[in-house]
């Protein structure tokens, strides 16, 4: 599977000022957002979890040829297993969860699941955040902008609040395409900013750049 915007976006994005020691990647895929927040932070557990048999395997590969290697782990399961069985709480969780919700479907079935939301549903993802996340803990996610209102009302239901809400713009004509939330169990009110990625075609906006150009060579 390759990179696309939205994990760099998220791995980029994610706040990191509350000093995480520990990090949860849910749905890691190729491993891209974990090996952002390496790069990024001094976390010293980095896990990450991976249902899909063939990225698990990249994610595997690509986490020990990295600098990092010695601080980050993937688990191959799902995310119901991994809740059951493991005894750890994190104080960053991250997830750029599939959200695909219309009725179409492939006949890859890999990408099936990297794409629809059925396979991760937002309710479960949610629940098990929760049981995951240290009391001082942040969730940071990217969904689809129409989704926000219904993630956030779920999220309520489990005592988690957002705290920093970004929109994200293709073009400054486009409407909004995702939004990057981030919640906590504290109450409060959310701060709200927006990320248009490109002033032009092919031209990345200052604001992109200095989001992301730690991670591209040529930016």
């Amino acid at each position: 599977m390759k990179i696309g915007t939205d994990g760099v976006l998220l791995g980029a994005w994610a706040s990191i000022d509350h000093n995480p020691a520990s990090i949860l990647d849910i749905g890691t895929g190729t491993g891209i957002i974990s090996l952002m927040l390496a790069q990024r932070s001094s976390a010293e557990l980095i896990d990450a979890i991976e249902i899909d048999g063939d990225a698990y395997e990249q994610c595997v590969d690509n986490f020990e040829h990295s600098p990092w290697s010695d601080r980050l782990f993937c688990y191959h399961t799902s995310l119901s297993k991994f809740v059951d069985e493991i005894e750890v709480k994190y104080d960053l969780i991250v997830c750029n969860p599939p959200f695909y919700s219309e009725d179409y479907r492939t006949n890859n079935n890999p990408r099936n699941l990297a794409r629809f939301q059925d396979a991760l549903p937002f309710d479960h993802l949610i629940n098990c955040v929760s049981k995951l996340l240290l009391d001082n803990g942040n969730f940071s996610v990217i969904i689809p902008f129409k989704e926000e209102d219904q993630f956030i009302a779920t999220a309520f239901k489990y005592g988690l609040y957002p705290i920093t809400i970004m929109h994200v713009k293709g073009t400054p004509s486009s409407q909004i395409k995702r939004s990057l939330l981030s919640f906590s169990f504290r109450k409060g009110n959310a701060k709200r900013t927006q990320l248009i990625i490109e002033a032009k075609r092919h031209q990345y906006t200052q604001k992109y750049k200095d989001l992301t150009q730690d991670f591209y060579l040529n930016m």
